[in-house]
C-alpha cells in the first residue's frame, strides 16, 4: 500500500486510505481486518461512493474482454493491404493480382481485415510447403549415381545437342547452322555463360558468333564460337555445365576453318 499513514494497524476511519478500500474490496484482507472494518466502511457514505467506483471500474474492465475490436483506421487498412499484396507478388509472381480497388469507407472492420491477412499468409505458407515437398520428391527421384563432380547432392543435366568427341571432333560440322544462334542450353542464362568464360581466361569483350548445347561424349555442355580474325577461321570452345567462376570446365577448344 502506497499509504502507511492510515489503515489495520493504525488510524482506521475517516477520512479512509484509498489503498485500504481497495485491499478491503478485493479480498485480500485477512477475515479478523475484513470483519472489523467492513461495519466501519458501510456507516461512511465516502467510504462507499469509494466503493461503488472500484466496482464500476472492476465492470468496465472486465467488459474489454468481450468487446469488438475498434475499427481500423482506413489508412493504416490500405497500407497493411499494399504490403501484403507487394510480398505475395514478389515471392509469387505468377499468382499476383490487380489491386484492389480503393476503399470509400472511412474506417474498416479490424477482424475483416486479420481474416484477409490469415487468408493470405495461409495460402502463401501452403505454396510453400507444397514446393518444399515437389522439391524432396524430385531430389529423392534423381539418382545419386549422375552427380558431377564436385557438386555433391546435385543431379549431372542429360546431355542435349548434337553429339561431338572428346577432343571436339566433328564440331566443325555445326558451325554453319549455330551462326547466330543463341541457346545456352545446361547454363540457362547468359550470366552464367559470362561467368565460364571469364574462368576460362577469354577475353570477355569477344562476343560468340554463334551460343548452342552440345554432347561432348556423354557430357552436358554448351559451346560458343569466337571469331579469329582470320576469314573462314572459328575458335570453338565447349564448356560443361557444371562451369563458373573459378572453374572453367573446359570441355575442348580449338581452332577450325582456313589456318
Amino acid at each position: 500500500m502506497t499509504d502507511e499513514s492510515r489503515g489495520i494497524g493504525g488510524t482506521v476511519g475517516p477520512p479512509w486510505s484509498v489503498d485500504v478500500l481497495a485491499d478491503l474490496h478485493a479480498g485480500v484482507l485477512d477475515d479478523a481486518q475484513a470483519a472489523e472494518l467492513w461495519p466501519l466502511v458501510d456507516a461512511d457514505p465516502e467510504a462507499r461512493a469509494i466503493l461503488a467506483a472500484l466496482d464500476a471500474t472492476q465492470a468496465d474492465l472486465a467488459s474489454l474482454a468481450d468487446a469488438p475490436a475498434p475499427p481500423m483506421p482506413a489508412e493504416f487498412a490500405a497500407r497493411l493491404d499494399a504490403a501484403l499484396a507487394a510480398e505475395a507478388a514478389a515471392r509469387f509472381p505468377e499468382h499476383a493480382q490487380a489491386a484492389p480497388a480503393p476503399r470509400d469507407a472511412q474506417v474498416v472492420d479490424l477482424a475483416a481485415a486479420r481474416r484477409r491477412r490469415n487468408k493470405r499468409l495461409g495460402w502463401a505458407a501452403g505454396v510453400l510447403t507444397a514446393a518444399a515437398a515437389a522439391v524432396v520428391a524430385v531430389t529423392v527421384a534423381i539418382p545419386n549415381t549422375s552427380q558431377q563432380a564436385g557438386t555433391p547432392n546435385v543431379a549431372a543435366p542429360a546431355p542435349s545437342g548434337p553429339s561431338v568427341g572428346n577432343d571436339g571432333a566433328g564440331a566443325q560440322a555445326l558451325v554453319g547452322k549455330a551462326i547466330g544462334v543463341r541457346d545456352f542450353g545446361p547454363l540457362q542464362t547468359e550470366d552464367k555463360l559470362d561467368a565460364c568464360i571469364a574462368a576460362a581466361g577469354l577475353d570477355p569483350k569477344v562476343r560468340p558468333e554463334g551460343i548452342r548445347p552440345v554432347n561432348v561424349g556423354g557430357k552436358a555442355g554448351v559451346m560458343i564460337i569466337l571469331t579469329t580474325g582470320k576469314l573462314a577461321q572459328f575458335r570453338l570452345v565447349a564448356f560443361g555445365a557444371d562451369c563458373g567462376p573459378g572453374n572453367p570446365a573446359v570441355l575442348f577448344d580449338k581452332v577450325v576453318g582456313e589456318k
